[in-house]
């Protein structure tokens, strides 16, 4: 595979940023012209990384240059700070990740690459903060993605925020980090109501029959701090009539040991061929 490590000015993040991308490998049977010249379009994943993360974790951390190489796949890695994929409008002169993504990285990525902007070959995934993007995305533009890897992370109920909650500080609404949060949303009302109630636009897309990405949630089952939202997110699907593969596995944490296969896990799900290019 080759590796793509590019620095652009974003309109949307307002300023400079850095994408990596793992592109296809011309296959040793082919001439370069035939190959770069075919015009095919290849099948994206759109993975994102978590906090105190960047464009490159998962190239650094994982095989998945080796395991897209099999699949033929482009994986487009984005930098995203620490900003749980959200539109954070009074952040410095404004970081706004969230429409980032769909109305700025799509385009360039579809534009200027050869990826299929088809959504049958779409599929989006991520860990701990980019598993919470990877299911706003996946339920809040379900037109744009035929299957999404939700890792070390599960959706929650935002019926259950408390005034003060000692467990789970991004419960409490007396959380300064939680505060922020609403504050940029445009408030209390605006936040439950808006696209990062994940919880609540799953319950209603499934009500209404609304059609949904197919949807994976992997989490170690060590994992103190998402195991037991993952089975409490698990048992409202079963409530609700809701669909999805579920990968744990016992003894694994909140770690990179468990992401590397919950993603070769993830690249099954989305049922890609295994008619990669060069090996090697």
């Amino acid at each position: 595979m080759s590796i793509l490590n590019y620095n652009f000015e974003s309109q949307y993040l307002s300023g400079s940023t850095q994408i990596s991308v793992i592109l296809p490998d011309k296959t040793r049977d082919k001439t370069p012209s035939e190959f770069y010249g075919s015009g095919k379009k290849y099948p994206v994943l759109w993975l994102l990384h978590g906090t105190f993360g960047d464009n490159t974790d998962w190239v650094r951390r994982t095989n998945i240059e080796l395991y897209a190489s099999r699949k033929n796949l482009i994986v487009v890695m984005p930098s995203a700070l620490n900003s749980n994929y959200s539109n954070w409008p009074k952040m410095m002169m404004g970081y706004n990740m969230y429409d980032y993504l769909v109305k700025e990285l799509m385009p360039l990525i579809y534009g200027w690459f050869p990826a299929s902007s088809d959504p049958k070959d779409n599929f989006i995934a991520g860990l701990s903060m980019g598993g919470r993007g990877t299911i706003k995305f996946a339920v809040n533009f379900p037109e744009l993605f035929n299957a999404a890897a939700v890792l070390s992370a599960a959706p929650v109920d935002f019926s259950e925020l408390k005034d003060h909650d000692d467990e789970n500080p991004f419960m409490s609404l007396d959380d300064e980090r939680m505060q922020t949060t609403i504050a940029n949303a445009g408030g209390l009302e605006a936040y439950v109501n808006g696209e990062e109630n994940v919880w609540r636009i799953i319950d209603k897309s499934v009500k209404s029959g609304k059609k949904l990405p197919r949807l994976m949630f992997g989490c170690g089952e060590a994992d103190s701090l998402l195991y037991g939202s993952y089975l409490k997110f698990r048992k409202h699907c079963d409530e609700i009539g809701l669909k999805a593969d579920w990968f744990h596995l016992p003894g694994y944490k909140h770690e990179w040991a468990f992401w590397d296969l919950a993603i070769q896990h993830a690249l099954d799900f989305f049922e890609l061929p295994d008619d990669g290019g060069n090996p090697f």
